[in-house]
């Protein structure tokens, strides 16, 4: 699946557009970079930007950015009321979609690195990259800003953990880490008040409020041994909260900043207001995201509220967005769109897509002249189908009247069909986008000799690429067997031959994808390449072979 990973440099000019512009047009430079948001601040002096792409794309695009940012912004002029060090101040990582911290953490070492040797700026690791807990807080690291920082960095503790350990009179010092994404989140209550909003977001967040005497906001505090005032903690970890009346939409709102989405989510922080409203004679009556958020976020709130309707999780993640802005009322106030406001789902709307294509014109690109999409994709398509009835089998199931028992049980096995669809579906493009890579290859130029050489190896990989897609088509594929089986078995058996069907689909997917690794690796020159990968081609063949006879036997013996 596809790897995201959001990068949120800070520039110390928010007031010439020509110089903002520069410094973007850069960043877009690098392939593979999606742009989302540029936030300027004249009074800061300062411009936020949000950038999306793989872990390397986003790593240039950064560098890109920083390396236009040291030609432009002379920190010896700076002025501005945000605190800051360098032409670019702050750079963090966020994780978005199948990356690890490890990988974010790598994106950070990289991108010091590169800034530290090419551009001759200082740089400090922070947050979850920092190589010292001292180093950690982006506070402490900024300590006495671009004007202290020429004799700061002298002391052994502040030598840099990349670059020079002395300050770039132009462009400063730079700190450069990975960070938990931050969602700001607004609950809407049905009231006016700042003061009973502020109750509310006190019951919630993690700092919670004072301890007093009477157990009133303006009772006399309760003092631990050492004469300091007692905290009541509230009911959410990484949450900050407070209250607000908003004068656009005439409501008061808890306006919450989540720090960690993984431990707190946003459906908990939701139903954290929705019991504390409850309780002080309030409702929420919807809520609103401000800025953009992850996927993760919806399709996991998607899942928490069909869990407590006690209904089968195992919908499409376009269902389980539904689901989530329909119980959070996040289009209360102003509609939410989540091509807009999702980060993934906006990258995707700028791309060509066969996904996006309908049945008869996916048939009708296929059928063309032009030899993508293929077989390839044909094949991951059919893989798709069948993991999507082995789902379709285990919904039906999960609400099958008199199996309230086996809820769980089905809808486990229908999340995990969701997976195996969306996943062969992504193979679906990226077979075709492979066939593309071998096309460029070979357009390379071939003149000198160094052309050659490198063309050639170019050739290489591309083909080699194109031939590890179908080989893991047909891994995925294979794991469909396992769900249709359980499904033949256990499933409702008035759709067994669904599963039969889904079998068939499976059986032609592995197949089919065979068919794709062997053309390719008829145009390898690596032997050992070829060898192995011929290998595994054939044991998945086999075991496809042994898996579809066991689902079949089962299949043909219920249906008689």
């Amino acid at each position: 699946m596809q790897k995201l990973i959001e990068c949120v440099p800070n520039f110390s000019e928010g007031r010439d557009e020509k110089i903002i512009e520069q410094i973007t047009d850069a960043i877009k430079s690098a392939d593979g970079v999606s742009l989302l948001d540029v936030d300027p601040g004249a009074t800061t002096n300062r411009t936020v930007v949000t950038l999306v792409g793989s872990p390397s794309a986003a790593v240039e695009g950064a560098f890109r950015g920083i390396k236009k940012a040291a030609e432009l912004i002379d920190m010896r002029k700076h002025k501005g009321a945000h605190p800051r060090m360098g032409a670019t101040d702050v750079c963090p990582f966020i994780p978005v979609s199948n990356v690890t911290w490890e990988e974010a953490i790598e994106c950070a070492n990289k991108l010091g690195k590169r800034v530290g040797e090419e551009l001759a700026i200082p740089v400090y690791l922070y947050e979850k990259a920092a190589r010292e807990k001292s180093r950690s807080n982006l506070a402490v690291i900024r300590g006495g800003e671009y004007e202290g920082f020429a004799e700061k960095i002298k002391k052994p503790e502040w030598k840099p953990d990349f670059g020079p350990a002395k300050l770039n009179e132009k462009a400063g010092a730079t700190v450069i880490g990975a960070r938990e994404f931050l969602v700001a989140y607004n609950v809407n209550l049905n009231t006016k008040s700042v003061r009973r909003a502020n109750s509310v977001a006190f019951d919630v967040r993690e700092q919670g409020r004072f301890k007093t005497e009477d157990g009133t906001p303006s009772g006399k505090k309760v003092l631990n041994a050492k004469g300091e005032p007692i905290r009541e903690p509230g009911m959410l970890k990484h949450v900050k909260a407070i209250g607000w009346f908003v004068k656009e939409y005439g409501i008061a709102q808890v306006s919450m900043n989540l720090t960690n989405i993984e431990e707190t989510p946003l459906h908990l922080a939701f139903d954290a207001c929705v019991e504390s409203a409850i309780k002080r004679g309030l409702r929420v009556t919807g809520s609103e995201i401000v800025g953009m958020l992850p996927k993760k976020c919806l399709t996991d709130a998607g899942r928490y509220f069909l869990r407590k309707q006690k209904w089968s999780e195992g919908v499409s993640e376009e269902e389980l967005i539904d689901i989530a802005i329909r119980s959070m009322g996040l289009s209360e106030l102003k509609p939410f769109d989540p091509r807009e406001k999702v980060i993934e789902l906006k990258i995707e709307g700028d791309s060509k897509s066969l996904l996006k294509m309908n049945l008869r014109e996916f048939c009708n690109e296929t059928l063309s002249d032009s030899p993508a999409p293929g077989g390839g994709s044909v094949a991951a398509l059919m893989g798709a189908l069948g993991a999507s009835l082995g789902g379709m089998v285990a919904n039906l199931s999960a609400g099958k009247r008199g199996w309230d028992d086996k809820l769980e049980y089905f809808s486990d096995w229908a999340v995990k069909a969701q997976k195996l669809k969306d996943e062969l579906l992504f193979l679906v493009d990226e077979d075709t986008n492979a066939f593309n890579k071998v096309m460029d290859a070979f357009g390379l130029p071939k003149g000198s000799d160094e052309e050659k050489k490198a063309r050639a190896a170019a050739i290489e990989s591309a083909t080699k690429y194109a031939a590890e897609i179908p080989l893991k088509v047909m891994e995925t594929a294979s794991r469909s067997y396992e769900l249709l089986a359980e499904m033949a078995d256990k499933g409702n058996p008035a759709s067994v031959s669904d599963v039969g069907v889904g079998a068939l689909s499976t059986r032609a997917c592995v197949e089919g994808a065979a068919l794709n690794v062997r053309i390719n690796l008829g145009q390898l020159k690596d032997e050992k390449v070829k060898s192995d990968v011929s290998k595994k081609v054939e044991k998945l063949r086999a075991d496809s072979e042994m898996n579809f006879k066991k689902v079949n036997q089962i299949v043909q013996t219920k249906i008689g």
